[in-house]
């Protein structure tokens, strides 16, 4: 028969539980691994396999939640969060290059417009002046 696990034991996978949890691992990378529990509580795999009350908790909150921890989750949703604008803003510049290119047309039809007509007036002896120069 195994003997059972101290409270002091027990005490450390449960905070080193919480800390995995919140994303604060002080001796892991935070990954929700049972490797990553036991040396975060500084306990043997053998000692937390006879903490059965605390890996029901971890087992139960790892199958709920799944193996991301806080950070990641949050990083994960940020990240989503970043794409989205991304891709909003890229239709965004892609609707105003749109309306760019037909100004851009709009603009060269009437110079040419402008320059046929200026010749125009040329080939019968007149000249184009500004409004400015006629209102004076």
């Amino acid at each position: 028969m195994t003997a059972p696990v101290t409270p002091a034991t027990e005490k450390a996978l449960r905070e080193a539980m919480a800390r995995l949890i919140e994303g604060r691992p002080r001796v892991t990378d935070g990954k929700m691994t049972k490797e990553n529990l036991y040396r975060e509580a500084g306990v043997s795999r053998a000692t937390m396999n006879r903490a059965t009350a605390v890996m029901d908790e971890w087992n139960t909150y790892t199958a709920q939640q799944g193996r991301r921890t806080v950070g990641e989750a949050r990083r994960d949703s940020e990240i989503s969060q970043l794409q989205d604008d991304l891709c909003k803003k890229t239709q965004k510049i892609t609707e105003l290059q749109r309306k760019l290119d037909a100004a851009a047309t709009v603009i060269g039809a009437l110079h040419h417009e402008n320059k046929a007509l200026r010749e125009h007036i040329a080939s019968r002896g007149g000249s184009v002046i500004s409004i400015d120069q006629h209102r004076a």
